[in-house]
């Protein structure tokens, strides 16, 4: 880890960090997901707190959906063993004459879409809303395999297109 760790109630957390060149310390509020504990790299600019993202290559700022998207990745690459060439996280979908974008996507070797992820903040609570959300996306995508989580509850489901259904499962393929 990358500083001292102090509960603060309710699941949230605050991480003092040290940045390299420098002996300031900055607070991080973050809150505890369910999920492995993974390390990540952080920094401070502008009055924000900013984190790297593996497969973007870039720090990003610190939102409670980045959060959650940061450790779906982690999962994936750690306890799934995916790999990260084959992981893409936010980029652009038309959707019906309108632009949105998807959260994360696991790629087959093939280029065809295995795994779709929509990401929620912890605040959000899962509801059909958001099945329906993703199923809209998978119409475009064709992913074999769906998850949505707001990194406290996780639902995966695998795609039945005879049936136009998914099926729900207790977890995900790891990689093959």
């Amino acid at each position: 880890m990358f500083g001292d760790l102090s509960a603060a109630g309710e699941g949230i957390f605050y991480i003092k960090f040290k940045r390299i060149f420098s002996r300031n310390l900055f607070l991080c509020p973050m809150q505890s997901l369910n999920f492995p504990e993974y390390s990540f790299r952080f920094k401070n600019s502008e009055n924000k707190t900013l984190v790297f993202d593996v497969t973007r290559k870039k720090f990003v700022v610190l939102t409670p959906e980045e959060w959650v998207r940061l450790h779906v990745v982690q999962f994936l690459l750690q306890e799934k063993k995916y790999p990260k060439s084959l992981i893409n996280v936010e980029k652009q979908l038309k959707l019906n004459h309108t632009t949105k974008r998807y959260d994360i996507v696991v790629f087959n070797n093939d280029g065809s879409i295995f795994l779709v992820v929509e990401c929620k903040a912890p605040s959000v609570e899962i509801s059909q809303m958001t099945f329906d959300q993703i199923a809209r996306y998978n119409r475009a995508l064709d992913a074999q395999y769906l998850m949505v989580t707001n990194g406290l509850e996780h639902y995966f489901c695998q795609m039945d297109f005879k049936h136009k259904r998914y099926i729900f499962l207790k977890e995900i393929p790891n990689y093959k």
